[in-house]
């Protein structure tokens, strides 16, 4: 029915979890997170309230296998139940009902659990987890334990859905901070194409918001020129490589470009995006406007043809 790997990411302390199944949108209904304190993956026949509740009995300095005999003991329905717990030292409880749908159960290393049920063989869980297992990008270890246990058989009904998250394991400042990447596939022929798909374009806009929210930036009365500027379309640069026929980081290029007075460079970039993506002139007539840059979109496209 569904297969789930959570780790510790060793190297910054980040909690992670992905899973994947054959039902629409696997992620909010299976896997629940809470920076600073612990993840929690609840499924075969899913009670979600083991989410929140159990992430507030870690929060509250239960022990994690503590906390899920909590759990448990109040759910009459608790053998059709699998669920894990991973607090965020890394420490690891689980439950697989005795009526869950072989093949089932749970495999667990240091820092790390593979958890499933209905899957096509016993060699999913023990191929998750040793794949999310070393080191290097910590998204890509999870993306790459499941792509290992599809290979090895996945769910027995094929995929339909799934989900990634990583958050730190540090408590944040605030409730809105501490979650690193939330990505989620609802309903795809292959999801898990779709999450490496958008991993990829995620990065992209961190850098393309990176360089574009930066203080001063395109906001203020002084631009931003030498090393930050290149720097800054450099990055836009490597943003639009990635994201292929949508021009939005190029056209941020120019408007960096008008800012710091390199207008002829500017004007040429600006109205090759223009003349590609036409709908981008009321935007750029917008930041003009607003005093972002000095010209709209017809002088652009006047200015380029002289």
């Amino acid at each position: 029915m569904t297969f789930t790997v959570i780790a510790r990411d060793p190297a910054t302390g980040d909690l992670g979890i992905a899973t994947t199944t054959h039902a629409f949108g696997v992620g909010p209904v299976a896997d629940h997170t809470r920076p600073g304190v612990g993840v929690v993956a609840t499924q075969s026949f899913v009670e979600v309230s083991y989410g929140p509740q159990g992430l507030d009995l870690i929060e509250a300095g239960v022990p994690v296998q503590e906390a899920l005999e909590k759990l448990l003991a109040v759910d009459e329905a608790r053998e059709i139940r699998q669920v894990a717990l991973m607090d965020a030292a890394g420490n690891v409880a689980h439950f697989t009902g005795r009526q869950c749908v072989p093949s089932c159960g749970a495999v667990v290393g240091d820092g790390a659990i593979a958890i499933g049920n209905m899957l096509a063989t016993d060699d999913v869980l023990p191929s998750t987890l040793a794949a999310v297992t070393g080191d290097g990008d910590f998204a890509e270890r999870l993306l790459g334990a499941l792509d290992a246990g599809q290979a090895a058989g996945g769910d027995a009904r094929g995929t339909m859905s799934a989900a990634l998250r990583i958050i730190s394991a540090e408590r944040p400042a605030g409730s809105w901070l501490g979650t690193s990447l939330d990505l989620r596939v609802d309903f795809a022929v292959d999801p898990l194409a779709g999450l490496r798909r958008d991993l990829a374009v995620k990065r992209a806009y961190d850098i393309f918001f990176g360089a574009v929210f930066a203080p001063g930036l395109v906001t203020g009365s002084d631009a931003v020129t030498g090393d930050e500027l290149e720097a800054a379309l450099a990055a836009l640069a490597g943003a639009q490589r990635t994201l292929g026929a949508d021009r939005e980081a190029t056209l941020w290029q120019a408007v960096l470009l008008l800012r710091a007075d390199r207008r002829a460079d500017g004007i040429a970039l600006a109205a090759d995006v223009l003349r590609t993506r036409p709908a981008f002139a009321r935007f750029v007539d917008g930041l003009h406007e607003i005093g972002t840059i000095d010209l709209g979109s017809d002088e652009i496209l006047r200015e380029a043809t002289r």
